[in-house]
């Protein structure tokens, strides 16, 4: 854990000084909580795919209403991008807008990203209201994933009352996850804290979990203590457990 940790402060570091800085705000995002941000963030992340510098999106104080976005590496100049979140980001308060999509936020074909800090609120109580009834409900929607990735770190985020999964990480390389904080009530279905499958060097070390379904829930392609997911430090959950596939 210590090499992996040591291999990717220094990537972003050095990434971190020769960044060019693009403020969300400066794009006509407005933190009101009301006022859809969505196309905004997505003009950001255009801007910052076509530069040839190493790139840091600033997210401010304040609340930014959200609908799905994906952020999609494929057509990028290669280099690395991080999100530094002073704010929140907050989902529809109608669980029907996002609730068919498989993720909110998805960062996906990257190599070198990075979140650090901030807070996501998918506002899933509505949802869970409607699957304990036992009416026709969407599925809903993961709150933030990672796929098919490499040297990737989240450090420092908050992940509130998810529709679904908070965090999946799947088929990346290199993934380090410190200090992430997940919250939902005890009774929240299918709210798993962090999910990982097919994916090789996952750390997750100083995170709080407390939801309603599993702490850490490991899928296919990972063996805990293996060299397919190489650490799992201190967890701390209430009303969970961290799911062994084997029982």
């Amino acid at each position: 854990m210590a090499s992996l940790l040591a291999r990717l402060v220094f990537f972003f570091f050095i990434s971190f000084c020769f960044a060019q800085s693009d403020n969300v705000l400066s794009f006509g995002a407005i933190p009101d909580g009301k006022t859809d941000a969505t196309k905004e963030f997505m003009v950001v992340w255009e801007t910052a795919c076509t530069s040839s510098r190493p790139v840091t999106i600033v997210v401010p104080k304040g609340r930014f209403l959200l609908r799905s976005l994906k952020f999609d590496g494929s057509k990028c100049k290669p280099k690395p991008i991080t999100f530094r979140i002073d704010g929140t980001l907050v989902a529809p308060a109608d669980y029907r807008i996002i609730g068919d999509e498989d993720y909110w936020i998805l960062f996906q074909h990257l190599d070198g990203v990075a979140v650090y800090g901030g807070v996501l609120d998918a506002q899933g109580t509505s949802l869970w209201d409607c699957k304990s009834s036992g009416k026709n409900c969407p599925r809903g929607a993961t709150t933030i994933g990672f796929q098919s990735s490499n040297n990737v770190v989240v450090s420092g985020l908050t992940s509130l009352n998810s529709q679904m999964f908070h965090v999946v990480i799947n088929a990346c390389n290199n993934v380090m996850l410190q200090g992430v904080k997940v919250l939902a009530a005890r009774n929240s279905p299918n709210t798993d804290g962090i999910h990982v499958q097919s994916s090789s060097t996952v750390s997750i070390f100083n995170t709080k979990i407390s939801t309603g379904d599993d702490c850490v829930s490991i899928g296919p392609g990972i063996t805990v203590s293996g060299s397919k997911m190489s650490h799992v430090a201190p967890v701390t959950a209430s009303g969970t457990f961290i799911m062994d596939p084997s029982r």
